[in-house]
């Protein structure tokens, strides 16, 4: 996964709501984020599938950047 994909990713993540972070189950956030970080940057099916996968292993901390969001 290049850099440029991962700087999409964490700039979807800023800029989604953190209650939508949040609430939703973890195979809806996973694809929620992948989508929308496919319409900033261009992914062939191999870098989907790592994106994918980098954000499973993510979510614990995307959802604690969510909740420390929702305090400031």
């Amino acid at each position: 996964m290049t850099p440029n994909i991962m700087r999409q990713l964490w700039s979807v993540v800023e800029s989604t709501h953190a209650k939508t972070l949040l609430n939703m189950d973890d195979a809806s956030l996973v694809q929620l984020l992948v989508k929308q970080t496919k319409t900033k940057a261009s992914l062939d099916g191999n870098e989907a599938d790592y994106l994918s996968d980098y954000v499973q292993s993510r979510l614990a901390l995307i959802r604690n950047v969510a909740q420390e969001r929702l305090y400031f």
